[in-house]
């Protein structure tokens, strides 16, 4: 499945040429004349092998009544939530103009990433309209000369990140939530999804290994509907022989990489063992949101100990999601399904989280005033924007002068301070690092 690239801009500033140039065919017409595009054109845009879906808008107008361009600006701002990135062009010849400022500062409060390209930069004049461009805030503005096919490289760079960061989402969109109960045989997983749904769906009992396939089941939950899947006990694979026990673990990792949120069931009297971590560590390196539940509580003596001890191992053990739910239950009484399956609607809102590209940017700043990068080769490493470019789980880009360069400790303080900010506790965060080009590099 490709992204969608909006191309939007006030009037006359190349927006046309730029999706001539992307579509590779003169799809669209191109005048001096401000005005000419009025309806939203779409095409299928490439640069090499990325390939995409492009929209032409019309040129953005300070508009707001029910006149003829009042209307283009509002098909201009559909176009826009449509789309996964917005390119915001100006025309570097003419400078920064009063509407361009404008459109800076009302595209950076929507929710679509905007990347910044200042056309027509193939002469002096346009270089210098490129560096006046930063004024907009919008990071580093990307130098294109959409007429002569310049900077286009560029331009892959920073699409790139964008490539497949909706398939994700999209495979969930209009589907009931999935939720996948994993854990080591016998822990208790049927017995939870049989107390769940309310009948004896599964097969349960004190044999180890009864389930073999990933079952799954429609439920509705407080009018939420969701998918339950019960799997197979997934045992150490030292301990793995028989071939229908190795197809049974591979079908219960099936389930969880078509999961959003996966439970590990825990036996309380026996908790967090070697497979329960690697199995939680599966979990998460999958991207999927996790929440620990401790089963057979009820038969627990020292409940306050315990619970203690889960939680610590857990901050040790998985610091890569620093916050993991926990909840306590007994699957056999129906004790705390409650509890469950609110946590589980929570941590889902948490691995769906969208954060606006502005916010992120400011806080970028903030961060680097607080404690700026380090050098390499004596030269300090500039980290230059970022974007949320999916969630589920959240993924963040940043563009930077060395993204090789960047040590791992700074990466952790980063994505730790997200956590922390952005209320973005117990779900796995990717942040990827792009390396930007420099525009005042031809300078001089």
């Amino acid at each position: 499945m490709t992204f969608t690239v909006a191309i939007i801009g006030r009037p006359n500033v190349g927006k046309s040429t730029l999706f001539n140039r992307l579509v590779g065919k003169r799809l669209a017409l191109v005048d001096n004349t401000p005005g000419v595009t009025r309806d939203r054109r779409e095409g299928e845009g490439h640069i090499g092998d990325l390939e995409f879906r492009v929209i032409d808008t019309a040129g953005l107008e300070e508009v707001f009544d029910d006149s003829l361009e009042a209307r283009m600006r509002r098909q201009t701002e559909q176009a826009i939530e449509e789309a996964d990135v917005a390119l915001l062009l100006i025309d570097a010849r003419a400078g920064i103009t009063p509407l361009d400022e404008h459109f800076a500062n009302w595209s950076r409060r929507g929710k679509t990433p905007v990347i910044l390209l200042a056309n027509k930069c193939e002469g002096r004049i346009g270089q210098q309209g490129a560096y006046d461009a930063y004024a907009l805030g919008l990071g580093d503005p990307i130098p294109v000369s959409a007429e002569h096919g310049e900077g286009m490289g560029e331009l892959f760079a920073v699409l790139q990140p964008y490539q497949n960061s909706d398939e994700d989402d999209a495979q969930f969109e209009g589907r009931p939530l999935q939720l996948a109960i994993i854990g080591r045989p016998n822990v208790g997983k049927s017995t939870l999804i049989n107390r769940l749904i309310g009948e004896d769906r599964l097969l349960t009992g004190p044999e180890a290994g009864i389930t073999r396939d990933a079952i799954g089941l429609d439920w509705d939950y407080k009018g939420r509907a969701l998918k339950l899947f019960d799997t197979a006990g997934m045992r150490r694979r030292s301990r793995v022989s028989e071939k229908i026990e190795k197809l049974s673990t591979a079908d219960a990792m099936r389930a969880v990489r078509f999961a959003q949120v996966v439970v590990l069931l825990l036996d309380s009297a026996d908790m967090l063992e070697k497979q329960d971590l690697t199995i939680a560590r599966q979990t998460i390196d999958e991207g999927r949101a996790l929440i620990v539940a401790a089963n057979k509580w009820d038969l627990v003596s020292d409940r306050e100990a315990s619970i203690g001890l889960l939680r610590d191992r857990l901050e040790t053990s998985l610091p890569q999601v620093r916050g993991v739910p926990v909840v306590t239950l007994s699957a056999l009484n129906g004790s705390n399904l409650d509890k469950l399956l609110d946590a589980v609607f929570s941590i889902f809102n948490i691995w769906d989280t969208r954060i606006e590209t502005s916010k992120l940017n400011e806080w970028l700043g903030y961060m680097l005033e607080a404690h700026p990068p380090p050098l390499a080769s004596g030269r300090r490493i500039r980290l230059r924007y970022m974007t949320q470019i999916k969630s589920r789980p959240p993924t963040f880009a940043i563009w930077t002068s060395r993204p090789d360069a960047l040590p791992e400790s700074y990466l952790r303080y980063l994505t730790n301070g997200l956590r922390d900010d952005f209320g973005l506790v117990g779900v796995p965060l990717r942040l990827l690092l792009r390396k930007g080009r420099n525009p005042y590099a031809k300078a001089g």
